[in-house]
Formats: C-alpha cells, structure tokens, sequence
C-alpha cells in the first residue's frame, strides 16, 4: 500500500512539473490553479452554444423565426468558430497565449449579455460575438495543454474535454429552469451565462505571469515545410473533427424539439439532453485516457461513430417508449467522439506549436462543417414537415466520419514528411 501510494505521489508530481513549467524556466503558482482555470475556461467555451435548443420554441413564438431562422441562431456561432478560427495562432503569437484566452472570456460575457437586448438582430450579434471568442479558445486550448502538461497531454485533454461537456450539459439543463425562474423571460436564461464567463476570467488571472508573448510557443512555424491543408493525416483528423461537431451541434440545437414531438415537455426534454451529455463524461474521460496509451486508436473511432448511429435509428424507427434510451446511447456517442477528436489533434501534432497549427486547421474547417448542421436539420424539417429526412441525412454523415477517423487514428504526426533527414547526395 506504502508503495502504491509513493507511485501516486510520484505521478501527482509529474502532473505538477509538467503543469508548472516553462520554456524559460517559469513557474506558475501552483498546477491546481493552473487546472481550476482550464476547467473553468472549458465549461464557457459551450454555455453559450448548447443552451439555445431547449428554448426554441419559445424564441420562435416570441420572434415569429422559422425553423430555418432558428437554425440559424444555432449556425451563427459556430460559423464564427469556423471564420475566426484562422487568426488565433497570430494573436497568440502577438499577445500570449494565456493573455488572449483571458481575453476571449471577457468578449464571451459581453456577446451573451447582448442577448438580453429585446431586438431580435442583437440575438444575433451577441451569438456571433460569443462564437468568435470562443472559436478563439477552441483553437488555443489544445496547445496550451500540449505545452503545459508535457507528457500528460492526453490525460488533461479529457480533462478538457470534460470541462467542455459539462458545460454544455449544464446550459442545456438548466435553460429552461433559469427561464422559467424568470417568469418565462428567455432573454435573461440566454445571457445569465455572462457571470460564469466573468468568475472564469477572474480565475484564469495567474496564469497571465506565464510567459511573455515573446516566448509563446503556440504560433504556427513562419516557413512550415509541408502545409498541413496538403497533408492526408491533417484532413482526417479535420474530416473527422467536423463531421463530430455537426452531428453533436444538430443533436444539441434540435434533440430537445424531436424529443418534445415525442411527448416531452420543454424541461423534461431540456433536462434529458442534460442528462445524458453528463452521463457521457466517464466515457469521453475514458476514451481521452485510453486513446493516449493506443499506437492506434481505430477501435475507439468505431465505437464513437457507431453509437450515434444506433440512438439516431432509434428515434427514427422506434417506438416513444425508446426515446429516453436512444437518447442516451446518443448522448455517450457524441460524449466520446469529441475527446477522441481533440486528443487527435494532441496526438498527432509534434509540438506544442505544430499542436496549435492543426488545431487551427481543424476547427477553421471543421467548424464551419458543423455550422451546416443546426441550419440544414432545420431547412430540412420545414421541407419535409418531420423528423425523418434530416435523421437519414445524419445517420448517412457517420460514413464519411468514420473513414476519415480511421485514418485519423493511424500512428504518426502530421507532416511527417518534412522531418524526415534528406537522403544523402549520391558520391561523384
């Protein structure tokens, strides 16, 4: 027993040397403030995306929106993910990567609080404000974990990822309860998110003593040698990153209005989808911890793009009696493909700063696949007046997903190519 806890002790050490230092020697004040920041900053990089499904009944009363409007309220985000993706290495590189994670939690505070504002344009403003920063610290995130936990990058990437999904658990859960609170006043359930984002800048302060932006190590290289947009392992673990995030973004803006048509109420539906993204946590933590100890992570692709498609069937071929447990093997599906996702991008990336490129790449391409999601599911039920048509179109999207996670999983880093020695030149 002495020893297995002097094992524990060693590895809880590690954990902290890994956490606490830096290039240049830097400490931070401690590896727990270093996690209770990271978990923080997590769970805001989903309030704001996940908690507009279980109130878009009452959005659409109120405002008069279609199905594809509201759709759009849900894609408008997550179009900015994809669009502001891109810039985040160099305002790292500028700034700090630290600093303008800081940054991004005060811009989330502002574009929820816009929402509050009773013009319908300002609902969107704020959304898109709020995707922007948090396209921003889905970017930076993965290569911060890189860089500060060395060797335990896959661990804390479940971590990470867990942060994430509690996040958009909780702002799914607990939307329609806030509004409700508030006399039925969405506006205030939409914007109250704003004091989470403010606690999670106030506990992210120690870690602006880090590095100087001069030293961050998270901007891609100025010459790279081989563009990851030529590489075949960069377009899979992209592909794959995309197509997850559509399929978990139409389940979160729209699995509340289908489980609601299979006799539901608003806060039983809001509350299920909130349920079942918690009870998926273990297992994105699992997969993360598991998926860093494979050479090849193919099994976990299969599992994670496979159980979706069987709480997808359900809804669409099974009785309402079915509802309940489809929902839940949904939900652990999406609560695994995720991390398997980001601990790809971990994984596959060389260095903090090769890390940070590719994740760049991903979620510019990736997200802007899943800003598809919200809107299309919602153009295709105003067409076909059902649920039907956009579940096939869903559970046809777990081909392409699955192949390119396969690929994804293969061994190695992304262009490997470049770091091979060149061939010595021949004699004579």
């Amino acid at each position: 027993m002495t020893a297995g806890l002097g094992k524990g002790a060693r590895r809880a050490g590690d954990l902290m040397s890994a956490a606490t230092s830096g290039p240049r020697g830097s400490r931070t004040r401690g590896a727990g403030l270093l996690i209770v920041g990271l978990l923080l900053v997590a769970l805001n990089l989903r309030f704001a995306l996940t908690g507009v499904g279980p109130l878009v009944d009452d959005i659409r009363r109120d405002t008069a929106l279609s199905g594809t409007a509201v759709g759009l309220l849900s894609t408008a985000p997550l179009l900015a993910l994809g669009l502001v993706s891109p810039f985040a290495p160099r305002l790292a590189a500028r700034f700090g990567a630290e600093q303008v994670i800081f940054g991004c939690m005060l811009v989330i505070a502002a574009g929820v609080l816009l929402r509050w504002l009773p013009p319908v344009a300002l609902l969107f403003a704020g959304s898109v404000l709020a995707g922007c920063a948090i396209a921003i610290g889905n970017v930076l995130m993965p290569g911060i974990v890189k860089r500060r936990f060395a060797d335990r990058a896959a661990l804390m990437t479940g971590v990470y990822s867990a942060g994430l999904s509690v996040g958009g658990s909780l702002s799914a859960g607990l939307a329609v309860p806030i509004e409700d609170a508030f006399n039925g006043n969405w506006h205030i359930a939409l914007a109250i998110w704003a004091l989470p984002a403010l606690v999670a800048a106030v506990a992210w302060l120690p870690q602006l003593r880090v590095w100087r932006p001069a030293a961050t190590s998270v901007s891609p290289p100025a010459r790279p040698a081989v563009s990851l947009w030529r590489d075949r392992r960069a377009w899979a673990v992209t592909v794959f990153m995309g197509l997850q995030s559509l399929i978990y973004y139409a389940g979160a803006a729209w699995l509340p209005s289908i489980l609601q048509d299979r006799g539901l109420s608003d806060g039983a539906a809001g509350g299920l989808l909130s349920i079942v993204l918690i009870v998926g946590i273990p297992f994105g933590l699992a997969t993360a911890a598991l998926s860093g100890r494979m050479r090849n992570q193919g099994v976990l692709a299969v599992v994670s793009c496979m159980l979706p498609v069987i709480g997808w069937l359900g809804l669409l071929l099974g009785p309402d009696a079915l509802a309940v447990p489809a929902t839940v093997v949904l939900g652990i599906g999406v609560s695994t493909a995720f991390p398997l996702a980001l601990t790809l991008i971990v994984l596959r990336g060389r260095d903090a700063r090769q890390t940070a490129a590719l994740s760049s790449m991903a979620q510019t391409f990736g997200y802007t696949v899943a800003a598809l999601g919200p809107l299309s599911v919602g153009a295709l039920h105003d067409v076909s007046g059902g649920w039907s048509l956009p579940l096939v179109v869903l559970i046809a999207l777990v081909i392409p997903e699955l192949i390119a996670a396969l690929v994804a999983s293969r061994p190695g880093f992304v262009g490997e190519r470049a770091c091979q020695p060149a061939a010595p030149a021949p004699a004579g």
